[in-house]
């Protein structure tokens, strides 16, 4: 006999589950008692709020390509951790969200802390669902975590009455973990590619979403660079391929670089592997033609729900990206290397940058990060201008990762960071943040402190909400409203959470100061000196709102 939070950390165990991300509560109690017994197997990281541990949890499953775990308490502790809920939906990340609930004799009655999971989640998870009886654990979150692998990976929500958790049961627990099945292509559609990619004269790869594995990237990249066809990542998934190689072309993401969208438009025939066509990659759907493109369409993902969403494929191919790209390694399709280099001559102009107007030159900075950062590094950032530094002046190779929400969430980027340094803590993990989007979590520094995470993090601090910001300048010239922020001295409270801290004033500053940040043993917090004009690497708030 065990009782139910012991038969749901045993069966999470069994199906492959190393770590979760929490803040405790009195609805589940059991599980928590469970987990005390399995540390170094199943680790626990207590979090400071919901909403980074749900970060947290995501970025987990993102990075790892298993569920991340999150485990709250009913009520507040579930709302707050919907974020990161929605956040691994947009960003494909398989995720489980565990919610202490109350007991079902009280349910339907509004009593403390009550709320409907399923009502509540059903439009931004996968599956919700709420365990009825403690002998049917094994079977619920057997189903839960096929469900956030299978297709198009995503988060499920179960709730967890605390009767049933702390029940006594004697059922079987699971005995052998999940393996997802693999849908592959037909030799008829992969001989239908190869005719269309070889009669193109501009063929464009498209390629992005969750479940990429090493070997899927590898195959695509053996392809594209034998078969001469320029790639281009949808908005933030430009870390799955090696962006120093020849055929890749740049990153289709919010604020897309001319360059890349004339490469994109140019194009007359795209296969699209693994995205969902958001309007981040579409340049909010007036890059193609809607429904039917222009550009023939050859359409291939793991999910049906996908393929024809919102573009008409020629093509629709249901099937897992990396078997799909192994097998179109071995198609031999002639090469267009003058497409190619001219897609690829795009990508490179877009550094062309000029100084900044700032007393920090983002510019300098990156190029110093390019040839510093370790080459396995793991880059993270929330949400708001800022991010375009990572996101866009950043060469990711090809054992970079980075964590950034599709949700364009902020706070998203020091969870995480922490996630990221407890998965993999030999690698460095360098998280971007804007002053007010680290605002939105940074009490998670005491989680980093507690779990001994190390991640280095740079605060680009212009004193606003520069997003909303400059939105307001194009809209409403010279009528600034509730986007100025007063900020505390953000090198104390690192330092108050036993991280290095550090002011850097100007640009000649930076390079010593990231050697300090990297060397320090408790991580580091880096406030850099950023002007607010320099809203944008190529336009300035003043050029904005005289152009408004």
């Amino acid at each position: 006999m065990r009782h139910g939070g012991q038969m749901l950390v045993e069966c999470l165990k069994t199906l492959g589950a190393r770590h979760g991300f929490g803040v405790p509560g009195e609805s589940y109690l059991a599980v928590l008692d469970a987990l005390h017994d399995t540390k170094g197997a199943l680790d626990f990281t207590l979090c400071r709020n919901e909403g980074g541990a749900g970060f947290m949890a995501a970025a987990y499953g993102k990075l790892t390509g298993t569920p991340g775990l999150c485990f709250v308490t009913r009520g507040p502790g579930a709302t707050n951790a919907s974020i990161g809920v929605h956040t691994a939906m947009q960003d494909s990340a398989p995720m489980i969200l565990f919610i202490g609930q109350i007991g079902t004799d009280m349910r339907d009655r509004e009593v403390f802390q009550e709320v409907d999971y399923r009502a509540m989640f059903g439009t931004v998870a996968k599956w919700v669902t709420e365990i009825a009886h403690v002998d049917r654990i094994p079977e619920i979150v057997s189903r839960a975590w096929a469900t956030a692998l299978s297709g198009r990976p995503g988060p499920v929500v179960v709730a967890l009455p605390e009767d049933v958790i702390s029940a006594p049961t004697s059922a079987p627990a699971l005995t052998k973990p999940f393996v997802a099945p693999v849908a592959h292509a037909s030799a008829d559609q992969l001989a239908r590619v190869h005719q269309v990619l070889s009669e193109a004269e501009r063929p464009l790869i498209l390629m992005g979403g969750g479940g990429w594995a090493e070997n899927g990237s590898r195959a695509l990249e053996q392809f594209a660079e034998a078969s001469q066809i320029p790639v281009v990542a949808a908005f933030r998934y430009q870390d799955l391929y090696d962006n120093t190689l020849a055929s890749y072309a740049g990153e289709a993401g919010v604020g897309i670089l001319p360059e890349v969208r004339q490469t994109m438009a140019r194009s007359d025939a795209i296969l699209a592997i693994g995205v969902r066509f958001g309007e981040m990659t579409t340049d909010n759907h007036r890059l193609f033609g809607l429904p039917e493109m222009d550009q023939t369409l050859i359409h291939v993902h793991r999910s049906d729900r996908e393929i024809g969403k919102i573009y008409r494929p020629d093509i629709a191919i249901q099937a897992d990206q990396n078997a799909f790209c192994q097998a179109l390694a071995d198609l031999n399709v002639q090469g267009k290397p003058t497409w190619m280099a001219e897609a690829r001559a795009g990508y490179e102009a877009t550094f062309d940058l000029p100084d900044q107007p700032s007393a920090v030159d983002m510019v300098e900075v990156m190029r110093h990060l390019q040839q510093t950062v370790a080459s396995d590094a793991i880059l993270t950032n929330g949400a708001g201008n800022f991010s375009i530094w990572n996101n866009k002046y950043f060469r990711y190779g090809r054992y970079h990762r980075l964590l950034a929400p599709q949700s364009g969430a902020m706070g998203y980027g020091l969870p995480a960071a922490i996630a990221a340094k407890i998965a993999h803590p030999e690698r460095q993990v360098i998280c971007f943040a804007g002053d007010g989007d680290f605002q939105m979590n940074c009490p998670e520094l005491g989680t980093a402190m507690q779990a001994g995470a190390t991640p280095v993090v740079l605060i680009l601090n212009n004193g606003s909400y520069g997003t909303i910001r400059m939105h307001q300048e194009r809209n409403y010239p010279g009528r600034i409203s509730a986007t100025e922020l007063q900020n505390p001295d953000f090198t104390t409270l690192a330092r108050a959470y036993g991280f290095h801290g550090e002011r850097v004033e100007t640009t000649a500053e930076f390079a010593d100061a990231f050697e300090r940040a990297l060397a320090s043993p408790t991580g580091a917090v880096l406030d850099l000196n950023v002007g607010v004009e320099a809203i944008t690497p190529r336009q300035t708030l003043a050029q904005i709102r005289q152009k408004a």
